[in-house]
């Protein structure tokens, strides 16, 4: 089953609904296998068909949020969830998709990304319209490595301090100090959460008249930059000279991990300002993050943002679904009428040749006896008349008594001839009865068969019933 990886822009906060346009998407086509069928940057409507489309949601246009959810289900939760995070919003939260995240927090708690219903619908409903039916959305937070220190949970960071270790030291070694940003070890070390970053590019242009415009003022262009804590994640656009301060400003104590992501397919080497090279002129510190690396991580999250009504449905039949089956469907159903009027023709055609056959029949019979004078089945009373014509000529039928009896004569050998019990002939067959001591051979329907009769025996009576076999 293939997988197509997508990374979406944010949305322009300035740019009204009516006029949202998405760029040329960066994307990675793999395989059933894994592997790298196809890697390049794309409209919408020429990204390549999978089986499966994964997309990652810019960070800015998601906010994590742990809280504690009512134990409710379906239509009720999302009924609910508005109530719950309403007090947090200045957004009016029924305008609001909020998902919910599988893995919980701890504590009864659990996490919830909420974003803009208007814009993910139209993200859903054009990438569903491009034919991608089985859709899915992670955070792109999700997507970015972890931290070192972030496999420690709360709850271990608890066990070694109630046994003793010494987790100060441990958590300042794995610290990432960012140039010109000076280390700090905080005295609760139990609530550091280690924060990855990373650079994603410059901030993409999605109002329609500054889509072919750049996105550099002043010489200094502006980055998104993603940001993740553990399984929250932000997201911000910051000019690229203000990175590594701002980091510092949001990271405090806890140790920070910058990246900046790479080989993104479409972005090749260049002298522009918004090259991820001249980029490591203003950021300083940053790891490289292949594009293809963040793609493979997106496969690996379980947080779908597509939930509730925007649940994946490939068999939903919507308006795009049934303009691609229009065509399958015209011909099964222009199949189906040739299928009905063939079998009507063909059977128009048997009917006659059906009435043609009768009609022979019947003027046969009436020709060869013109006495008949009520033709019923023309077959059977031409044999009768025929039967009657032998009687009166003193020809035997094959089935009166004395054929019957010749034809068993000649096949009783070697079963005696005075083993026998009894004869009766009614309705044109003759049964037979065998003295008990008699025992009949295998061989003596062959024998019957090959004097033109049909012999069973009845296993009630021990009778043989012999009948004319022509």
């Amino acid at each position: 089953m293939s997988t197509l990886i997508v990374l979406l822009p944010p949305r322009d906060p300035a740019v009204p609904s009516q006029e949202w346009q998405l760029p040329e998407l960066p994307f990675v086509l793999l395989d059933k296998s894994g592997r790298t069928q196809r890697a390049g940057r794309s409209a919408l409507a020429l990204l390549p068909r999978a089986s499966s489309t994964v997309l990652m949601v810019a960070a800015r246009d998601l906010l994590m949020m742990p809280t504690t959810l009512p134990p409710l289900r379906g239509p009720k939760l999302r009924q609910a969830l508005p109530n719950i995070v309403e007090d947090q919003l200045i957004q009016d939260p029924q305008t609001c998709h909020i998902a919910v995240d599988p893995q919980p927090l701890g504590g009864g708690r659990q996490l919830l990304a909420i974003i803009d219903r208007g814009w993910f619908r139209f993200v859903c409903e054009a990438f569903t319209t491009a034919g991608h039916r089985s859709l899915r959305a992670v955070p792109v937070t999700r997507c970015l490595p972890q931290a070192a220190a972030a496999r420690e949970t709360p709850a271990e960071v608890g066990e070694l301090v109630n046994a003793g270790e010494p987790v100060t030291a441990g958590l300042a070694s794995v610290a990432t100090s960012l140039p010109g940003v000076a280390p700090v070890v905080a005295p609760d070390i139990a609530a550091v959460v280690p924060m990855v970053a990373a650079v994603l590019g410059v901030v993409v242009q999605t109002a329609p008249a500054m889509l072919l415009e750049g996105a550099v003022e002043s010489g200094v262009p502006r980055v998104e930059l993603a940001i993740a804590r553990g399984l929250q994640g932000e997201g911000l656009a910051v000019p690229a000279n203000a990175v590594n301060g701002t980091l510092g400003a949001l990271a405090g104590a806890a140790p920070v991990s910058l990246y900046m992501l790479t080989e993104v397919p479409g972005n090749e080497p260049s002298l522009a300002v918004t090259s991820p090279a001249r980029l490591a002129a203003h950021v300083h510190g940053a790891s490289p993050l292949p594009f293809e690396q963040l793609a493979r991580r997106a496969l690996e999250c379980r947080f779908d943002l597509c939930q509730f009504e925007f649940a994946s449905q490939p068999w939903r039949l919507d308006r795009a679904t049934m303009r691609r089956l229009r065509l399958p469907v015209l011909l099964a159903v222009g199949a189906l009428v040739i299928a009905i009027v063939g079998a009507n023709v063909q059977w128009l055609m048997l009917a006659r040749q059906r009435d043609t056959i009768n009609t022979a029949m019947t003027r046969l019979l009436l020709d060869t006896f013109p006495k008949t004078t009520v033709v019923l089945d023309a077959p059977d009373q031409m044999s009768r008349q025929l039967q009657q014509l032998r009687v009166a000529a003193g020809e035997l039928s094959p089935d009166d008594f004395l054929s019957l009896a010749d034809g068993l004569a000649r096949s009783l050998a070697p079963v005696p001839v005075n083993g026998i019990a009894g004869l009766d002939y009614h309705d044109r067959r003759l049964e037979v009865t065998f003295k008990p001591e008699i025992k009949i051979d295998p061989d003596f329907a062959k024998r019957l068969a090959r004097n033109g009769l049909n012999g069973a025996i009845d296993s009630n009576t021990g009778k043989w019933t012999i009948r004319n076999g022509q």
